[in-house]
């Protein structure tokens, strides 16, 4: 029997060649193809199958899982999907392993039984972390174990609702002869791993490391295996996680959990517009604002604008939060149509607080706060801003305009500014409104 021949895979895209190359030809990656043993072909058996209607297995769907942490359940789109596999990445150090022991210590205080699977520290190392965050709990099994057989062997022996896997990148197969982390490991387990959730109906969670430009380290193929993909960031100047949805086939992407890391663990902010305006400075020109939607959830963060004489022939355009082709749109438009000539000028927009303004609602902020920077004066104080604004110079409405008014009248502001509309009225609101870019601005002047 002829010993099987080694591929060359490459561990940034998953494709394989036959020898060695300097370079993929699948992802362009310079020195990402390394050796790895073909596994042997083996026979399959017989496939058997079972077809369900569709209208019977609409009928079998069942409650979701509520976790105890309300952040984590709104990203998720409401809690635990039975048989879901949930993959979680973020910097080293960002609090990923914090974040699955207290959701682990969450679950079982509701008395469902949890598997926490450390592939990288040591039960000792687990228990002390356990420690400080108080999350002892002993419906919580612990299995020090990077080995994928007894990770499935123990798994089927216990009947658990929800499985922890911290980390995938260090579960290992003896099927394979790959290192741990290699892009044949990682496939293989997750796949192993995800099948085997599906078969029971527990809920999977799979740790995932990032890679230095700040994407999931392993196969892209590990995305597409699971059903929702969470990143953990941070804002370096304060002390907020935030937990956001890239992939999610049982809810909504646009969901932003907010935590504060804390020495008793992670604490839920119930008032993130609070904590986002908590150092907004008084009377300073270039802040403005915003009235935005996180999925379901109405925000008020503040925009930050400097404009400052350029000496370069191209005068640069930088933004933080808001999308840079965005900006370039609207310092064209105020030139044109509100008379802020921005030519000459630098212009830096910076959204505070690490929040992203995805939704064109944030057109209004961003022109007001770089209108108050270039002509140097403050906006008033009390005003929230939003809306739409067209290449024409034209504001146009946008939607959950109720949810955002009273967000704002909550954080105690007593004025909005927005495009017109059939707007309801919302108590402790002044809602005033406008046509153009340029009588907006005028408003606010």
């Amino acid at each position: 029997m002829s010993k099987p021949r080694a591929n060359f895979v490459c561990q940034a895209c998953g494709a394989a060649a036959p020898k060695w190359l300097g370079r993929c030809p699948a992802c362009q990656a310079w020195d990402s193809l390394v050796e790895e043993p073909a596994a042997p072909a083996q026979s399959a058996p017989a496939a058997s199958f079972q077809l369900t209607p569709l209208a019977q297995a609409r009928q079998a769907q069942e409650p979701r899982i509520v976790t105890g942490m309300g952040e984590l359940d709104r990203v998720l789109g409401g809690g635990l999907v039975n048989g879901m596999v949930v993959l979680v990445g973020g910097e080293p150090g960002i609090g990923k392993s914090t974040l699955m022991l207290q959701l682990a210590a969450s679950l079982s205080s509701a008395g469902l039984p949890i598997l926490y699977v450390s592939a990288e520290e040591s039960a000792r190392q687990v228990a002390l972390r356990a420690g400080r965050l108080g999350a002892h709990d002993q419906s919580v099994m612990l299995l020090a174990e990077t080995g994928l057989e007894a990770m499935l062997a123990a798994w089927r022996a216990g009947g658990y609702r929800a499985v922890i896997v911290d980390s995938i990148q260090a579960a290992r197969t003896s099927e394979l002869a790959g290192v741990p982390g290699s892009v044949g490991q990682v496939r293989f387990c997750a796949a192993e791993l995800a099948a085997l959730a599906k078969e029971t109906g527990a809920a999977l969670f799979l740790v995932g490391h990032v890679t230095k430009e700040g994407s999931l380290a392993g196969p892209r193929v590990l995305e597409h295996l699971v059903d929702t993909v969470l990143y953990f960031e941070s804002e370096p100047s304060m002390r907020l996680r935030l937990l956001r949805a890239v992939k999610n086939r049982f809810g909504a992407t646009d969901e932003v959990g907010v935590f504060e890391m804390t020495e008793q663990g992670l604490t839920q902010v119930d008032n993130p517009s609070a904590v986002f305006l908590a150092h907004r400075p008084a009377e300073a020109p270039g802040s403005a604002v915003c009235a935005a939607m996180s999925g379901t959830r109405p925000l008020l963060v503040e925009v930050q604008a400097l404009v400052s004489p350029s000496g370069l022939a191209m005068p640069r355009r930088q933004a933080l939060g808001v999308d840079p082709g965005r900006l370039h749109m609207l310092c064209a438009v105020l030139g044109i149509h509100a008379g802020v000539d921005l030519s000459a000028h630098d212009v830096f927009v910076n959204v505070a607080g690490g929040i992203k303004l995805a939704e064109p609602a944030g057109d209004l902020a961003v022109a007001a706060a770089v209108t108050s920077s270039y002509r140097a004066r403050p906006l008033p104080a009390g005003v929230v801003c939003f809306g739409e604004v067209g290449l024409a110079g034209e504001l146009r409405a946008v939607s959950r305009t109720p949810a955002r008014l009273s967000e704002a009248a909550r954080q105690g502001f007593s004025q909005a500014l927005t495009a017109p509309g059939k707007h309801a009225k919302v108590k402790g609101i002044r809602l005033q409104s406008a046509t153009r870019l340029d009588a907006a601005l005028e408003l606010l002047a």
